[in-house]
């Protein structure tokens, strides 16, 4: 086998295992960052690999923050649609102070907005 056939094999092999030891539920908003990380850093200087690392970390952040906001709202009209005083709407309210602790806006604006009311 020649040098160049042995690290061509070497690679692949490498490729394979960290396929199949990557978890695809943490890469979530990474694919689509990436992608445009890669593009962008072609254009600015043929830095496609370091945009598409940055892309990666930069679209799986705003990902992330997306998702919590979702779940403030959806708690949040769980709440307002629970009868008042009852185990879920307590749940709900735990939820929501979890995600505001987080620094998620919409949470945070919920728990001001309730607590100024309860006064």
């Amino acid at each position: 086998m020649s040098l160049c056939m042995k690290s061509n094999l070497s690679i692949a092999i490498g490729a394979a295992a960290l396929a199949f030891t990557t978890l695809p539920a943490h890469a979530i908003g990474c694919i689509s960052g990436g992608a445009a990380g890669a593009v962008a850093g072609h254009v600015a200087g043929h830095h496609a690999v370091i945009g598409a690392v940055g892309g990666c970390v930069v679209g799986h952040h705003l990902a992330v923050k997306k998702k919590e906001e979702d779940q403030a709202n959806k708690l949040i009209a769980d709440y307002a649609t629970s009868p008042a005083g009852s185990p879920q709407q307590t749940k709900d309210a735990a939820g929501i102070a979890k995600l505001a602790q987080k620094k998620v806006p919409v949470a945070v604006k919920w728990e001001q907005s309730h607590q100024a009311s309860a006064r």
